[in-house]
């Protein structure tokens, strides 16, 4: 229960709060780019089977590969594309959380 409560907690309210706090001009738009992150997910459809509790997406999955995750963090040097860096991010640190947590 505690595993599902931080990284869905991640993978929601993070965003929201991260939308909340630092774009207050456009706020229900940011939210919704961050919590757009999660399309990333997509690339589950071509696993089999789709979904693995026991699995660690980082590096399985080609949207959570290396290569993808340096390209959001590379997102994160520019302006225009910061908001989607973040909610790739935030996205993997949620995933992040699955890799680690037996060790917690």
């Amino acid at each position: 229960m505690v595993r599902f409560l931080l990284h869905y907690g991640i993978h929601l309210l993070l965003p929201v709060a991260v939308g909340y706090l630092f774009y207050k001009e456009q706020r229900a738009r940011a939210i919704l780019i961050l919590l757009g992150g999660m399309l990333i997910d997509l690339d589950h459809l071509l696993a089999t089977p789709i979904y693995d509790p026991l699995r660690c997406s980082i590096g399985f999955h080609p949207l959570h590969s290396y290569v993808a995750i340096g390209a959001y963090l590379l997102l994160l040097c520019f302006p225009k594309t910061r908001i989607f860096g973040w909610a790739l991010c935030i996205h993997i640190l949620a995933d992040l959380t699955d890799c680690y947590y037996p060790l917690l």
